[in-house]
Formats: C-alpha cells, sequence, structure tokens
C-alpha cells in the first residue's frame, strides 16, 4: 500500500522518456540493425537506475529540486547557462512530441492542422486547471498503456532466442563498423537517460513532500520505472527488428513509418497498438516536458513555480508552459519543417548536455554538510562516473563523426 501511495514520480519520468524521439530512434536501432542494439538495455537500465536514484534522494532529504540546488552551489551564472541549454534540448524534444501527435493520427487520416491545437489546448489545460494529484493520476494512468508496445513486440513473432542472445551478448566486432552504428549507440543511450528526467524527478518529489521514512518506496519506485521503461524500449526495438529489418525494410524517418510498415508484415492488431502507443506516448510527453522545463527554470532562477499555485501567484512558470506548448505547435504546423533532423539533433544535444548534469549531480550529492549521512556510497560513485565517462566519451565520436561528415560533404 505504501508502495502504491508513493508510486508517481519516479514511474512517470521513467516512462515519459520513451516518447515520439524515443520510439523513432528504438524503431530506427531495429529496423537498421536488427537485434544487434539489444545489448545496450540492460547497462543503460542499471545507469538509468543509479541515476534516477540519485536524484530522488537529493530530493527527499534536502526537499529542493536540482536547479535549486545548483543555484546554490554554483552560483546564478552558471544556473543560467545549463537553464538557457536545457530549454533548448527541451524545446527540441516538445517539437517531437507534436510532430508524433500528428503522425499517430494520420494514420487514422485525421489532419495535423486539427490534431495539433486540438491536442496542444488540452495539455495545456491539463496543468493550468488541475492540482498534483490529479495530473499524477492522469499521467500514472498513461503510464501503464505503454504495455501495448509489449504486445506489438510479441504479435511481430520475432526470434526470440535471438533476442535473448543479443541482450546478454556483445556483438562482434565487425558490428561497430558498420555505417551509422556508433550513432545509434550514443542516440539509444541520449534518448533512455535525458537531462529533463533528473530535474524533473527531483521537482515531483519535492513537490509530492516525500518524507525520508517514506523513501525506501520512493526508491523502488524509481527502480520499477526504470525497467519497465527499458522493458517497453526492448519490445519496440524487437519488433521493428522482427519485421522491418527481416524483411530489409531499415528506412524510417518518423515513428508513424513503422506502425505503416507493419501494417502488411505483423497485420493489423500490430499496426493498431504501435499507433496507439505513439499516440499515447507523444501526448503524455507533450504534457509532462513544457511542464519539467518551466518547473526546473523557475526553480533555477528561484521563481514560484508549481501547479498548485494560480497563475497569479506563479505567472513566469505558466508563462513558459504556454510559449513552449504554443512554440512547438507553431513549427510542427510549418509545411515541409525538417523534423527529422530536427529530432535527430535534439537526442544528440541530449546526450551532449547529460554528462555535465551528471558532474553537477555528483558534486552535489557527495557533500555531507547538504546530504547527512545519505551521501553516495564508492560502488554508487564508480557507477555514476563511469556513466557520465562513457556518455561523454560516445559524445565526442559522435560530434567527431558528425564533423567528418559535413566535410566530406
Amino acid at each position: 500500500m505504501l508502495f502504491l501511495a508513493v508510486l508517481g514520480p519516479g514511474f512517470i519520468t521513467a516512462n515519459v522518456d520513451n516518447d515520439p524521439n524515443g520510439i523513432l530512434t528504438y524503431s530506427q536501432a531495429g529496423a537498421q540493425f536488427g537485434y544487434s542494439l539489444l545489448w545496450t538495455i540492460i547497462p543503460i537500465t542499471l545507469a538509468l537506475i543509479v541515476v534516477q536514484e540519485m536524484c530522488a534522494r537529493m530530493g527527499v532529504v534536502t526537499g529542493k529540486g536540482l536547479s535549486d540546488l545548483i543555484r546554490e552551489e554554483f552560483g546564478l551564472r552558471m544556473t543560467f547557462i545549463v537553464m538557457v541549454l536545457l530549454v533548448i534540448v527541451n524545446f527540441g524534444n516538445v517539437i517531437g512530441e507534436f510532430a508524433g501527435i500528428a503522425g499517430s493520427l494520420q494514420l487514422f487520416h485525421l489532419s495535423k492542422y486539427i490534431s495539433v491545437p486540438i491536442c496542444a489546448v488540452l495539455v495545456w489545460l491539463l496543468a493550468v486547471k488541475g492540482d498534483y494529484k490529479s495530473v499524477e493520476k492522469i499521467f500514472l494512468t498513461a503510464s501503464v498503456f505503454y504495455i501495448a508496445y509489449i504486445i506489438t513486440g510479441v504479435l511481430a513473432g520475432p526470434s526470440w532466442r535471438t533476442a535473448a542472445i543479443a541482450t546478454v551478448k556483445l556483438p562482434p566486432r565487425a558490428a561497430w563498423n558498420q555505417n551509422g552504428y556508433v550513432f545509434m549507440v550514443v542516440s539509444v543511450i541520449g534518448t533512455t537517460i535525458a537531462p529533463w528526467m533528473q530535474f524533473y524527478l527531483q521537482s515531483s518529489i519535492v513537490e509530492k513532500g516525500v518524507s525520508i521514512k517514506k523513501y525506501a518506496a520512493t526508491r523502488l519506485d524509481v527502480i520499477v520505472g526504470s525497467i519497465f521503461t527499458d522493458v517497453v524500449a526492448w519490445f519496440i526495438i524487437v519488433a521493428c527488428a522482427a519485421t522491418l529489418w527481416a524483411h530489409g525494410m531499415g528506412n524510417i524517418a518518423v515513428p508513424s513509418d513503422a506502425a505503416e510498415a507493419m501494417k502488411p508484415l505483423a497485420g493489423s492488431y500490430a499496426f493498431l497498438l504501435f499507433a496507439f502507443g505513439l499516440f499515447n506516448a507523444s501526448f503524455f510527453a507533450a504534457s509532462v516536458l513544457p511542464l519539467s522545463t518551466a518547473y526546473t527554470v523557475c526553480e533555477g532562477l528561484g521563481l514560484e513555480s508549481g501547479i498548485d499555485k494560480s497563475f497569479r501567484q506563479a505567472p513566469v512558470f505558466y508563462w513558459l508552459y504556454t510559449l513552449l506548448i504554443a512554440g512547438g505547435t507553431a513549427v510542427v504546423l510549418i509545411p515541409n519543417f525538417p523534423l527529422v533532423q530536427f529530432s535527430i539533433f535534439s537526442q544528440m544535444l541530449n546526450g551532449i548536455l547529460l554528462p555535465i548534469v551528471i558532474v553537477f549531480m555528483l558534486l552535489l550529492i557527495n557533500r555531507k554538510d547538504l546530504m547527512g549521512k545519505h551521501v553516495n556510497s564508492h560502488w554508487f560513485n564508480a557507477a555514476a562516473w563511469v556513466t557520465a565517462i562513457t556518455v561523454t566519451v560516445l559524445s565526442l565520436i559522435l560530434m567527431g563523426q558528425q564533423i567528418g561528415n559535413m566535410w566530406k560533404h
């Protein structure tokens, strides 16, 4: 009962990460490289648990959000730079969410000029008219619908033996030499552990008022959420490997392409579930991401924030939330806007900003004056530093590849 009472921030944050950008990345991973990227899921899940648990612990012990702590400990100038980077990255992600809404409902023959504005208004009303408890219940319900992807994976009829071996065994060296393989590894990591998640999770826990006594249940919430979201990611890769990759259809430009291509290969049920899953993920993430950004920026700059406050009490919070939704909607409605390139670019920025955020977290969580006896253990520090260094190295390789490609062209 205690777990169900605390269930929320960790489970919601982890699941929002399977947004359209994430679904596109996992679909491309399966369609282009078959089962050969499944090995990334276990280390990514462990890294996600480590990073999310640190945020949850900091929120419970200090009663402050991450951007709040960064401002207090590292100064306003540093915080401002991180906030500007985060707003740019998150705005790219918000555009991806509304593109996902447009793409998923176009599969059901509904024009984006109708679907996107209607969904934008609904998303806006959710936070402006709701309070924390009611909004959290809606988000938890949306999280459960990700089961649609697990069923799609089963309906796709994959080779379970191949998938199981690929999950626990590193790919041969030849796989790494494939064109785009390293890029896809970085994208999968960037989409699974995104910078905004750490800020949102900590703010949610602070707003929910979780005490140290209830911390064990919150940790369980984080662990269950991280495992569930990566199980869903595993099934998306498997579904696309079993259908698109198996039939040599590796070219996916937007997530709805994967659903469309599955129809003749895995039947209309798989198509419907994939399309429904995409709409649910898009709408869910379009609600949470602008909210997360508004929380983070207001907290970092010491301004009032929270959906339990009125528009008059927290004007900057609500205006930033409104502008992100309106801006994301407007960009998606521009004819011929290069959404795919934009989506990949925003995922790359995620991967570059992530190590910076993790380093800030590690410096904060190891301070005795801030955390008391709840500082990181040696094992936890080792896992978190390995995550930060790995992501940094992969991001640098990726940037090198991108610059190299630009020179070639």
